[in-house]
């Protein structure tokens, strides 16, 4: 059902295209028209509970983050998933929904804490997993899997605990972007350090 929906929104409007997708049906949307499709979904085609937004970071391509949106119709039990490209490889931005479907609050909060993706118009939009202060985005491809060593976020805790936040030894890690070549080539691959093997990897 969601196919026909997908249908009938490109031929009204020129600048969307369809996006290949193994599962539900899929739209690629510039970020100035996201708003209007998105109120277009929900008021004409009934798409009322926006499930999850989340971003992807294609490393080294350009543009580097696109912003996903995965709406659902109550009416029609179907999804639609939207894909919308960040102009700006160093300063990722995307408007926020949140105008129209107040579940948008939380889901931007996580993905601009964990992907640095600022939403512009966002009421609130502050970290929601790591302190205000903390100088990474976790998600990012650049940023190891193992973690990196961090200050604490204030001096008391770090009194109290005795401890720093440090990076998670990790069999075979850490794990990082090569930062080059294609996106199947750039997934986090180990770094041999074996920390707790007996014989190195050959």
């Amino acid at each position: 059902m969601s196919d026909s929906v997908i249908s009938e929104l490109m031929e009204q409007f020129e600048f969307l295209s369809e996006r290949p997708s193994s599962d539900h049906p899929a739209i690629n949307c510039p970020p100035e028209q996201l708003i209007e499709i998105c109120r277009v979904l929900r008021d004409r085609y009934n798409f009322d509970l926006l499930i999850d937004v989340t971003a992807i970071d294609w490393d080294v391509a350009t543009p580097r983050f696109t912003g996903i949106y995965h709406l659902y119709s109550t009416s029609r039990q179907s999804y639609i998933r939207i894909a919308s490209d960040c102009s700006d490889n160093i300063k990722p931005s995307l408007p926020s929904l949140v105008s129209l479907y107040a579940a948008a609050d939380w889901h931007e909060r996580e993905t601009y804490d964990l992907m640095g993706i600022h939403y512009e118009g966002h009421p609130n939009l502050k970290r929601i997993l790591m302190w205000d202060a903390y100088p990474y985005h976790p998600l990012r491809k650049d940023f190891p899997l193992a973690g990196i060593e961090t200050e604490l976020p204030s001096e008391d805790i770090a009194e109290q605990t005795d401890v720093k936040v440090a990076a998670a030894p990790m069999m075979g890690g850490p794990f990082v972007s090569s930062g080059d070549g294609l996106m199947s080539q750039t997934e986090p691959k180990a770094k041999d350090e074996s920390w707790n093997e007996k014989r190195a990897k050959k």
